[in-house]
């Protein structure tokens, strides 16, 4: 999968993304920028369909990408994606993320969105 390149090296891009996917699945949504929301999407549904699944080999291959991190009621990121947004679009085939746009950065007048989970 061709992956735009936000500026940066492939170490600092995949850390980048790690990040951010992490960060919508322990948050539910989050703010950033238009760019970064469109390539956050395509992980972030590939995430959902792996836990949609739910065997050994694709909890492994989304421990992969998601980073070890617990929430503020202690539950780690991979035992959330499993356990709770899997299940929660177990009927759904697809678009489990949108992208709300809200306007311009004041420093650099950057385009900010909010990527969410579909409710």
């Amino acid at each position: 999968m061709a992956y735009s390149k936000l500026r940066r090296c492939g170490a600092a891009r995949k850390a980048l993304i790690r990040d951010l996917v992490t960060d919508l699945i322990l948050n539910g949504q989050i703010e950033t920028t238009e760019a970064k929301a469109k390539e956050l999407r395509k992980l972030a549904d590939r995430m959902v369909t792996l836990a949609k699944v739910n065997t050994l080999a694709s909890r492994r291959q989304a421990a992969t990408l998601v980073r070890f991190e617990k929430d503020e009621k202690g539950q780690f990121a991979i035992q959330k994606l499993f356990s709770e947004i899997g299940p929660k679009f177990a009927d759904r085939n697809g678009g489990y993320t949108r992208i709300i746009k809200t306007g311009f950065r004041r420093g650099d007048a950057a385009s900010k969105a909010i990527i969410a989970f579909v409710d």
